[in-house]
């Protein structure tokens, strides 16, 4: 039987958490395979006790985790006896005792556009923040096993950067899971969704952060109210445009002042975040999904909103069109013009839209966490066999000396 010891510490919010959320009842599910979960306290609560998994809760703070990770983690790896470790926040062990998988999931340690965004807000903390993590990051791929990225786009960054070999396996989507949640949405929710019905709705799922770009889009509000004089167009955030309303430490301040600038206060709709169950939803509530974003390395919202039969209106980013392909419809990704034009031209054009939302639909299922998972477990197995032949080849030459 297999021991897969995974540190999901930094999962917390966004992909992280979407990832661990997914995959721990697939590798429930799985036999012949014993599971070791390193997790914070906060997230033990959403998992369901598995007779095959063991749940870690390890307080540390997002300041702390990578030191702890590297002095602490190695022996609590060894106690448990563990064949494989999977580590899932962009950081490896440098020393790891068994054979070490990376998940690396972070596009921003590699994005121009993010570092020139930051200085352009004078966020010259986070900028050299970045920058020190980014070292981390690069190291981290050579202080792995194997590498594994959630796209062949952004296995292709990692390769530039890095000069390694770095395997792309695609993150998955479990459509029964996504759409089992049957009970409404909360009632000040439901509330702001039906005050635009009979609005064009725009969808934009995410936490407010700097490289999805939401000044782009914010930008496109007022292009589209003259693109589309005879319709009302009403964009829902899923988060909201202040302070302390958000993970991490971005600032919505500029975002906030450019919609009260524009006069678009009536087109934005802050609907706080959703639970994940409950998304599908606000999917089903939409027109069409946009997102401005100037960086990605999967967009498991693109996925749910094809799922949804939704149409996707998209930054032109290599991993935008890998997932959507013919899906979407694209636009260079900091052009509100453009964005409102392809906004308006899709909205114009009913037989666009279907041909999206269907073409969408039938994507979205070339997307599993089983199979994932599968090729995930399929990659341990090699790491351990190849380790072994390693220690078998060692001990012969060794006794022929």
């Amino acid at each position: 039987m297999m021991h897969l010891f995974i540190n999901s510490l930094a999962a917390s919010a966004g992909g992280g958490l979407t990832y661990i959320r997914n995959v721990i009842p697939h590798l429930a599910a799985t036999q012949d395979l014993r599971v070791t979960v390193a997790l914070g306290p906060s997230l033990r609560q959403e998992f369901p006790s598995a007779s095959n998994i063991e749940f870690v809760e390890l307080e540390t703070s997002a300041a702390k985790r990578f030191w702890f990770e590297q002095s602490k983690l190695p022996e609590m790896i060894r106690r448990r006896g563990a064949d494989v470790l999977l580590s899932t926040g962009n950081f490896a062990l440098r020393k790891s005792p068994i054979p070490q998988i990376l998940l690396s999931r972070n596009s921003l340690y590699t994005s121009a556009d993010f570092y020139r965004d930051l200085i352009s807000r004078g966020e010259y903390r986070t900028w050299l923040d970045t920058r020190f993590r980014a070292m981390l990051a690069r190291r981290s791929i050579f202080w792995a096993d194997c590498t594994v990225a959630p796209s062949e786009a952004f296995a292709a960054e990692l390769r530039q950067w890095t000069g390694r070999t770095v395997r792309a396996i695609h993150h998955g989507f479990d459509r029964e899971a996504f759409f089992s949640e049957s009970g409404p949405l909360g009632a000040t929710v439901e509330a702001k969704l039906k005050r635009a019905d009979e609005n064009v709705r725009l969808l934009f799922v995410s936490h407010y952060n700097y490289y999805r770009n939401f000044e782009t889009l914010i930008r496109a509000l007022p292009l589209l109210r003259q693109l589309l004089p005879n319709r009302s167009v009403t964009l829902f955030l899923t988060c909201k445009l202040s302070p302390g309303e958000n993970p991490g430490e971005y600032r919505p301040n500029a975002a906030a002042k450019l919609v009260k600038d524009l006069g678009v206060e009536n087109m934005v709709v802050e609907l706080g975040s959703i639970p994940y169950r409950q998304l599908h939803r606000l999917y089903e509530r939409a027109n069409l999904y946009v997102t401005p974003a100037y960086t990605e390395t999967f967009a498991h919202p693109l996925v749910e909103a094809m799922a949804s039969g939704l149409p996707v209106v998209a930054s032109d980013l290599a991993v935008h069109r890998e997932i959507c392909g013919e899906a979407a419809a694209y636009f260079p990704r900091f052009s509100a013009e453009e964005l409102a034009e392809t906004v308006a031209q899709v909205t114009r054009s009913p037989e666009m839209l279907k041909s999206m939302a269907d073409t969408g639909s039938e994507r979205a299922r070339q997307f599993s966490w089983k199979t994932h998972v599968e090729k995930i477990l399929e990659l341990c197995r090699m790491l351990i066999g190849s380790k072994r032949r390693e220690r078998f080849s060692g001990e012969e030459r060794r006794r022929e000396f």
